[in-house]
């Protein structure tokens, strides 16, 4: 199973990150599946790839810690497929998303941790 993991600390009220993020993973071309304030969840659509390369991803906004003006989230991004060349599709699909949050125009990015 392909697993990739990161967290990023964004400058923005945790109240307005999640439908901005669930627009960002719509844009990814993800089927957003389920959420609530402090989660979301959503797959990738089915005909493109095998079902075994289909990629999750999940969204943990950390409301714990937020402040005001600052939100960790952490993103997981995971599929069935084991992961026998570093460039595998959940490894491209991972960064596709890590570079969509880290250059959204709605927030600006403070840390970033890869995982």
């Amino acid at each position: 199973m392909a697993r990739y993991t990161c967290s990023f600390i964004v400058s923005i009220p945790s109240d307005h990150l999640q439908p901005l993020l669930i627009e960002l993973l719509q844009d990814c071309q993800l089927d957003v599946q389920y959420y609530t304030a402090d989660y979301i969840m959503a797959c990738e659509v089915p005909g493109n790839v095998s079902f075994s390369k289909l990629v999750a991803v999940e969204v943990l906004i950390d409301q714990s810690t937020a402040t005001a003006t600052e939100t960790r989230i952490s993103i997981v991004v995971k599929n069935e497929e084991l992961p026998l060349q570093l460039d595998n599709h959940c490894r491209q699909l991972f960064e596709l998303i890590k570079q969509a949050i880290e250059h959204s125009r709605h927030w600006h990015l403070i840390e970033n941790f890869a995982g």
